[in-house]
């Protein structure tokens, strides 16, 4: 099997869908949340339009990005990934799962901005904790911290819409969102030789652990997602969109109604790619209780979102197997 092969979509495949209604009054929203609804119950992949996070904001995160990545090895390593998942990871140490090849790129991840003053970090928490923010690009971290604002503000939206489409209470997915542990990532895919076999990937086959992905690629595409065919969709960068995926968690806590699917990025554009991710997540002290109907019981047991995040970083992450957690 070819594993690069992939089809292009249309909009039954991954559809596209505009945000401009959840602030239009009752009728529209309701429009718009039960969209939503369909295609998390479906592919488990849509596009957003009109999401509310500024265009200039995101190119001046991709220029900054860029600019990162292209500093010398020496200079991105003093901001090494932390304990606390904060920081630079280099080629080679990340994979998605054991039998992987190691991924083809390379990280820089970020979070909730505190000091170590912070009462939860200095209480222990694993997933609270300073940032990495690289003193020779003292630019990045207002910048960052501006982008997962604006991040968590569309990502509460959606969940409210999630909620209200389920006829659950609007809050029912947000109601600790105060200190969300959600996580930014820049991630630079180098250029993806043929030679190099159908099992390598810039990001091997996986589904997404936490609650919400929203992914802005840049115009060089890469990202292909899992139909409901068993086919691979080559999920091209709609200008002005976002590609918004259900996560593990969000799959667990709507009791499997929605679908965390299967995705991967294949680089065979021979050009470098940048795309930034945040994966929202709620307060790590959420309690994650599948929403249930009367007639399917819960299918998992209520865990909190920081324990069940926690354990899948330690599965995923190299720097993570030689030391203590």
């Amino acid at each position: 099997m070819n594993y690069a092969t992939a089809r292009n979509i249309d909009q039954q495949d991954i559809p596209v869908i505009d945000l401009a209604g959840l602030t239009e009054g009752d009728a529209a929203l309701e429009t718009v949340a039960r969209a939503l609804v369909e295609a998390a119950e479906g592919v488990g992949f849509f596009y957003v339009k009109n999401h509310g996070v500024p265009q200039d904001l995101a190119d001046e995160v991709q220029k900054v990005g860029r600019a990162f990545f292209d500093q010398p090895d020496a200079e991105k390593q003093r901001v090494a990934v932390n304990s606390y998942h904060r920081g630079f990871i280099e080629m080679g140490e990340a994979k998605m799962y054991e039998s992987a090849k190691a991924d083809l790129k390379e990280s820089f991840i970020w979070g909730l901005d505190i000091d170590e003053d912070d009462a939860e970090y200095k209480a222990g928490h694993k997933l609270i904790g300073p940032n990495q923010w690289p003193d020779f690009m003292p630019e990045m971290r207002p910048l960052m911290v501006r982008y997962m604002d604006a991040c968590n503000a569309l990502g509460a939206r959606l969940l409210r819409a999630f909620a209200i489409a389920m006829g659950e209470p609007a809050d029912r997915f947000v109601q600790r969102f105060d200190r969300p542990i959600s996580r930014g990532a820049l991630v630079y895919y180098p250029p993806q030789d043929a030679d190099m076999g159908d099992e390598q990937f810039g990001v091997a086959p996986h589904s997404d652990y936490g609650v919400l992905t929203l992914l802005n690629q840049d115009p060089v595409g890469g990202l292909q997602v899992m139909g409901k065919d068993g086919e691979w969709l080559m999920a091209h960068p709609i200008p002005g969109t976002f590609v918004v995926n259900v996560g593990d968690l969000l799959a667990r806590w709507t009791n499997e109604r929605f679908q965390s699917t299967e995705h991967r990025v294949v680089n065979s554009s021979g050009r470098e790619r940048l795309s930034i991710a945040v994966f929202v997540d709620p307060n790590h002290d959420t309690v994650i209780d599948p929403v249930v109907t009367d007639d399917v019981p819960a299918l998992y047991p209520p865990v909190t979102c920081g324990e069940y995040v926690l354990g899948r970083f330690n599965d995923s992450f190299a720097y993570r197997k030689g030391g203590t957690n």
